[in-house]
C-alpha cells in the first residue's frame, strides 16, 4: 500500500470517526436536553413542562398566588422566545446540515452510501417527532 492510499485511508476513517462523534453527540445532547416526547418526558416548548415548573417552584420557594401567576407568564414568555429564536435558525441550520451531509457524501464509496442514507432518513425522523 503506498504512503497516500495509507494516508487517504487514515483520514477517511478519522472523518467517519468524527462525524459519527459529532452525530452521536448530538443525537445523545438532543435527547438528554429536549427530553423526547416519545418516552413521555417534558421539554421546554411542552406546555406541561411549564406547568410542572410553576408547581415546583411553588412548592419550593412558597409562591403566592400573585408570584405563581407572574411567573408562569414569566415562563409563557421564555417559550415563546425561545421557539421564535427557533424558527429563525431552522434554516440556517437546515443548511449548514444539508451542506455537511453533501460533504460526507463525497467521501463515501457506493457500497456505504446505503447505510448513511438509512443512519440520516432515522436521524430526520427523531428530529421531526420532537419537533411536532
Amino acid at each position: 500500500m503506498s504512503e497516500t492510499s495509507g494516508t487517504r485511508k487514515a483520514a477517511l476513517w478519522l472523518a467517519v470517526v468524527f462525524f459519527l462523534g459529532v452525530a452521536l453527540g448530538g443525537v445523545f445532547g438532543n435527547v438528554l436536553a429536549h427530553r423526547s416526547r416519545a418516552e413521555g418526558h417534558k421539554y421546554l416548548g411542552d406546555p406541561s413542562w411549564r406547568a410542572e415548573k410553576v408547581d415546583a417552584l411553588t412548592r419550593k420557594l412558597s409562591l403566592t398566588n400573585d408570584q405563581r401567576q407572574e411567573l408562569d407568564v414569566i415562563l409563557t414568555d421564555i417559550q415563546e422566545q425561545m421557539k421564535a429564536i427557533h424558527k429563525q435558525m431552522a434554516p440556517q441550520m437546515d443548511e449548514v446540515r444539508q451542506k455537511g451531509r453533501a460533504r460526507i457524501r463525497a467521501i463515501l464509496t457506493p457500497e456505504q452510501m446505503p447505510g448513511f442514507e438509512e443512519f440520516i432518513k432515522k436521524l430526520d425522523e427523531d428530529r421531526k417527532r420532537r419537533e411536532h
